[in-house]
């Protein structure tokens, strides 16, 4: 038999919350755009201020339209931005502090987690409540409700799963100090062509495979397909592990997530690393001789046949079209 128990009903209390936003930044493109969506993740539980870590003057200036912004210059080592968290969290005792998934966030937060003594959680990608929040396990076949009792909430954003915020007001931008570390940045070996799309935030995205079976033929097959699409170009694990394409293109559970508008896998059976990656893409073509491939379980258009034959065809056709 269910019995019930009535309560009392106890006033609500107002809370105030600080927040802290480690920002994708750029000195050469600005503010990454996965900011943005971490930004409308924080407005779920923050109702006043945010405040935002910058490591660039031009990325600043894009990020005083959201709230107050702190910039720590040239901070690329994650012990120099751990240390700048660290100094601002002191001062203003953050009871958030949160950034989009990316490389970024995820070698700083786990950081300053552990030295403030609490359990980080990664790719939130519902706000339930302050405290709340939902994440993907398991490659996304399940959806895991947490919440969180440390008294600091660190976390990183997935942030195909919310929109871009709109710009608030103007907020005040502070310049920092924080120790160098123990780190020393190198080099960058990401290629970086601003007038293409960015993996990470473009609307539309091919991805090859293994069965490209060499970069020669990403460059030479799948390059012009995405110029013609005016797409970004991605990648499956195995082809980055097989030296195809750089690390940075890769997409998947280990990689990138992205939920393109359209999304076309070229020569890639659709392991379920690989679909953790990309599965959320409102329109999935695959194209793959084998018709029996995984990826053809979620796509919505799927094209059975040779790469080599059906990229530059299709590729030939687009071209047409946009004359």
């Amino acid at each position: 038999m269910l019995r019930v128990v009535s309560q009392v009903a106890r006033p609500r209390i107002n809370r105030s919350f600080a927040t802290l936003i480690i920002a994708d930044c750029d000195a050469a493109s600005g503010l990454g755009k996965s900011t943005l969506s971490a930004i409308t993740a924080a407005k779920k539980w923050e109702k006043g201020t945010l405040n935002i870590l910058c490591t660039d003057d031009k990325s600043a200036s894009e990020a005083a339209k959201f709230g107050n912004v702190y910039v720590v210059d040239g901070a690329k080592t994650a012990d120099k931005l751990c240390d700048a968290v660290e100094k601002l969290h002191a001062k203003d005792k953050y009871t958030h502090v949160v950034g989009p998934s990316g490389s970024t966030a995820r070698d700083v937060l786990p950081r300053f987690a552990a030295k403030i003594d609490v359990q980080p959680i990664s790719d939130i990608m519902t706000v339930e409540d302050e405290s709340t929040f939902k994440r993907p396990m398991y490659a996304g076949n399940a959806i895991a409700t947490v919440k969180l009792e440390d008294p600091v909430k660190v976390m990183t954003v997935r942030t195909t799963s919310f929109p871009a915020a709109e710009p608030s007001g103007d907020g005040k931008v502070e310049k920092i100090d924080a120790n160098d570390g123990s780190m020393k940045w190198v080099s960058d070996s990401e290629k970086r062509n601003d007038d293409k799309p960015k993996l990470g935030t473009a609307n539309r995205v091919i991805s090859g495979g293994r069965g490209l079976a060499s970069g020669e033929n990403f460059d030479q097959v799948l390059v012009p397909m995405c110029d013609a699409f005016n797409a970004a170009l991605g990648a499956s694990r195995a082809a980055v592990d097989a030296g195809y394409v750089p690390n940075e293109l890769q997409v998947g559970q280990t990689g990138k997530v992205v939920a393109p508008d359209l999304y076309i896998a070229v020569g890639i059976s659709g392991a379920i690393q690989h679909l953790a990656g990309m599965k959320d893409s409102k329109t999935i073509v695959a194209i793959n001789k084998d018709r029996d491939a995984p990826i053809f379980t979620i796509s919505d258009y799927g094209l059975v046949g040779d790469l080599f034959e059906l990229v530059p065809e299709a590729t030939k056709k687009v071209k047409a079209l946009n004359k």
